[in-house]
């Protein structure tokens, strides 16, 4: 996106900000929208959905900044799936499956790091960059062995806007432009190929759906985050637009009347607006306070009460100042507040009642359009075939 257009873009989003801001109103669906308990409890139907939307689907997994040059990777594990990402030799992003092919070992025990080759810690057979069985210890005693079977094992990658996509069910090649449409643009215009990584952390949550739930609306702020993010931002006040599953939020900071006053010529929108960037399923990206930015990627655990969230912060430059670096570790510790100790507890309570047969349905409220939108994608994807062209498709007509 260009910076005039993008410009015109953050100038529309402010204007439609301001006009919820002097109206005391917010972007409203067309009716509450119900769903029965058991899409949050049932043990079948959750692990169902887990693996057929989070298998088959495109899900971020990784910043392209935490593995930038080649030989840089980085080790995790989705879905039970042990998983090696790696910059090649060439320059390309792959997704290996981090599992030696002789007798199974795993290939790297490091969380990241920089290497020119892959050695398996149990037979030293060896691997390059781009996941080709090279060489074997004592290969002329072990026998003849064909090695262009016997690479990595791969599974669909492609990397857009700073991001580093995976298919954990397939190693097909996919088309990410496809997937993401006019989210790509979006996600694009904040460039996270050149911020500084700050800081990288891990945390246990409730619930898949409880947790994106929390990341998809504003009409919590005011009573669970007076104390962090939500002194900057005004309650139930949403812009939504959609691509799709896909979705950005559009939040008003306190300082959003003040444009009511200020020719248009004058507006910086960022300093009064936030913006939420939303892909379906796992990722959520959101500028809170000035130069920074946190990144979060959601991946469901074992059963339907767990979730574990890759929290990474960003700073639009390294912090190599005092008054810089004391900046960026309070947005750090008020994110993590507000997370952990705000969001994230109380999903845990949710979660914690959420079998007590209080409640048959959970009720989504006409000024909570991000929530309806996610779950009626959920619904789509399980009636429908999981195709990454979702431009022909009406999730309305499958709820």
């Amino acid at each position: 996106m260009s910076e005039t257009a993008n410009r015109d873009d953050l100038m529309n989003l402010a204007r439609r900000a301001l006009s919820h801001c002097v109206n005391q109103s917010t972007d409203l669906t067309d009716s509450i929208m119900t769903m029965p308990i058991e899409a949050y409890t049932d043990e079948e139907r959750y692990r169902a959905e887990r693996n057929r939307i989070f298998s088959s689907l495109p899900i971020a997994a990784a910043l392209s900044i935490e593995i930038p040059e080649p030989g840089n990777y980085k080790t995790m594990t989705i879905l039970e799936k042990p998983l090696l990402i790696v910059r090649g030799d060439d320059g390309k992003a792959r997704v290996f499956l981090n599992v030696c092919r002789h007798r199974g070992a795993m290939i790297c025990e490091n969380e990241e790091g920089s290497v020119s080759r892959f050695s398996c810690p149990y037979h030293s057979w060896v691997y390059d960059l781009q996941g080709n069985l090279v060489s074997r210890y004592a290969a002329k005693t072990f026998g003849d062995l064909d090695h262009s079977p016997l690479g990595l094992t791969q599974l669909g990658c492609e990397e857009a806007a700073g991001i580093i996509w995976v298919t954990l069910g397939s190693n097909e090649d996919f088309d990410i432009s496809r997937w993401l449409g006019g989210m790509e643009s979006k996600l694009a215009s904040l460039d996270l190929g050149n911020w500084h990584l700050f800081q990288k952390r891990e945390l246990v949550g409730p619930g898949w759906k409880v947790t994106m739930d929390g990341y998809l609306e504003i009409y919590h702020h005011n009573t669970v985050h007076g104390r962090t993010v939500g002194q900057h931002t005004i309650g139930n006040l949403l812009v939504l637009d959609t691509h799709g599953p896909h979705q950005r939020l559009t939040l008003g900071r306190k300082s959003l009347k003040t444009l009511q006053h200020e020719p248009e010529k004058n507006w910086e929108p960022l300093e009064h607006i936030r913006l939420v960037h939303s892909c379906f399923p796992n990722l959520s990206i959101s500028g809170i306070l000035g130069d920074h930015c946190l990144v979060s990627m959601i991946f469901p655990g074992k059963t339907a009460d767990t979730t574990r969230t890759l929290q990474i912060i960003l700073a639009a430059e390294e912090p190599v100042t005092k008054e810089a670096l004391d900046a960026t570790t309070n947005f750090s510790e008020m994110v993590l507040q507000a997370v952990q100790d705000e969001d994230y507890r109380l999903g845990m309570l949710i979660q914690s009642g959420i079998k007590s047969g209080a409640n048959h349905e959970f009720l989504y409220g006409k000024n909570e359009p991000a929530v309806q939108n996610y779950h009626k994608w959920i619904d789509h994807f399980m009636r429908q075939e999981t195709d990454l062209d979702w431009a022909t498709s009406n999730p309305d007509k499958t709820v």
